[in-house]
């Protein structure tokens, strides 16, 4: 079993203490090692990379967000 990280369900965050933690959106995949399974029904291909983002925290000196 692998991991279908392009799939749009796949969420793989690290923590501010480094951990990465990996989920199903639709707990769809094996707990122990993380895997999805052969075949999954809910596979979804993601249809936007998430290739170059970096997602941070603001510093309290940057200016507020534009709306």
């Amino acid at each position: 079993m692998a991991v279908n990280a392009d799939c749009r369900h796949y969420i793989m965050q690290t923590t501010g203490s480094g951990d990465k933690l990996e989920r199903c959106r639709v707990d769809a995949n094996e707990p122990f090692p993380f895997a999805c399974p052969e075949g999954c029904v809910f596979y979804e291909p993601r249809k936007v990379s998430s290739a170059g983002w970096d997602i941070g925290t603001r510093k309290p000196e940057d200016p507020p967000p534009r709306r």
